[in-house]
């Protein structure tokens, strides 16, 4: 690794009155560095590069100043670095700027910073309350919500950093607060044809909210009707009775022979744990039962190939067609969870984010490299 006087002289080539070439040198080598962990315990013990690299995002050329956020982007997803990231450099307030701004050109490098940040609880906490100060949940919902907001960027990632923040009781509050309509705006997006990370993410912000159980009866009202975007997504093309088509939400009677299910397996088992969130309520079992969910479920499991999304499957049939839990067990999620259970599925919602961002970010790469063959 570098000395300290190698250190100090990378140092003095990170001001903006270098000469471009230098800089673009050195930002692409400090990238290299950030990609591995050697690398990002080097630049850990050396914060002052950071905050150089940092101020070098509004650089005069693009493609420093995009080295630069995929730098951040890389010490983001060290856990070790957020406390330098967040505290020590003060990067968020400068990051929710900029992704305000419609026409900022890596607003989707900042989108997966402030994804990568939000991750952990502790981070995110600290980081959600700065978001408050600086922009707001209100903001960041009109932005996920407003198709084309920057035609420099799809946002995409904007769908994980609001599953993130929902960890926090305080963000599901304020989603689920009956007078702002937020999470109904949410829902169509549980079918965003177009990414799945977005899919994920808002289907991840509607698990989190279902942890709430004191708003189940409100989110199975027809105020939210969520039931119905949680069901299309597993429903498929098959051809049912009469009866059974006639138990079920409107949405989802006599769908068309077309009828695609949900092609992620880590959605469709989001998707199913959200649905066995709220039949964990007494109110919410019998609303399930009364819109006939069962019968989405049996021809769901019929075509569903991934073992842990049957099991998921099956385990919601079970309540479904099982006897009511005894006394005091009427409400599954008041009964307590043992703390490593809880720290398992805490680790498991964060494995399936980081899944679903890398097949996104695998999907960009591709669009790019057949991007790149056309214009040869």
């Amino acid at each position: 690794m570098l000395s300290d006087s190698e250190a100090a002289e990378l140092l003095s080539f990170l001001t903006p009155a270098t000469r471009p070439d230098v800089k673009g040198h050195t930002a692409g080598y400090i990238l290299g560095l950030s990609g591995n962990r050697d690398g990002c315990r080097f630049l850990r013990a050396r914060p002052d590069i950071i905050a150089a690299l940092f101020a070098l995002t509004s650089d005069p050329s693009a493609a420093i100043a995009e080295d630069c956020y995929r730098v951040l982007i890389n010490l983001s997803a060290d856990e070790t670095l957020h406390q330098v990231l967040v505290t020590d450099i003060g990067v968020v307030p400068s990051l929710l700027k900029n992704l305000k701004d419609p026409q900022f050109p890596f607003a989707d490098k900042i989108c997966t910073v402030l994804s990568n940040l939000t991750r952990h609880q502790k981070t995110c906490k600290t980081l959600f309350k700065v978001f408050q100060e600086e922009m707001g949940l209100a903001q960041l919902v009109d932005i996920l919500c407003t198709e084309g907001y920057n035609p420099h960027a799809n946002m995409h990632y904007l769908a994980p950093l609001l599953s993130n923040l929902t960890q926090l009781p305080d963000a599901r509050r304020f989603l689920m607060d009956k007078d702002r309509c937020a999470v109904q705006r949410l829902l169509p997006f549980t079918q965003f044809e177009a990414s799945a990370l977005r899919r994920g993410g808002v289907v991840g912000v509607l698990r989190n909210c279902c942890f709430d159980h004191a708003n189940h009866e409100w989110l199975l009202s027809d105020q939210v009707d969520i039931l119905p975007f949680l069901l299309l997504p597993l429903a498929g093309p098959e051809e049912l009775s009469e009866e059974d088509n006639e138990g079920l939400p409107v949405d989802l009677q006599y769908l068309p022979e077309d009828k695609k299910r949900e092609e992620d397996p880590d959605i469709r088992q989001m998707l199913l744990e959200t649905l066995m969130l709220l039949a964990a309520t007494k109110d919410g079992r019998r609303t399930l039962k009364d819109k006939n969910v069962y019968v989405v479920m049996r021809e769901f499991h019929r075509w569903e190939k991934d073992p842990k999304v049957t099991s998921a499957c099956e385990k919601l049939v079970e309540v479904l067609i099982g006897d009511e839990p005894d006394r005091g067990m009427d409400n599954l999620l008041e009964v307590n969870i043992p703390e490593d259970v809880e720290e398992k599925l805490k680790e498991a919602h964060a494995k399936e984010q980081r899944e679903l961002q890398a097949e996104e970010e695998r999907r960009n790469q591709e669009d790019d490299e057949q991007t790149d063959i056309r214009q040869e």
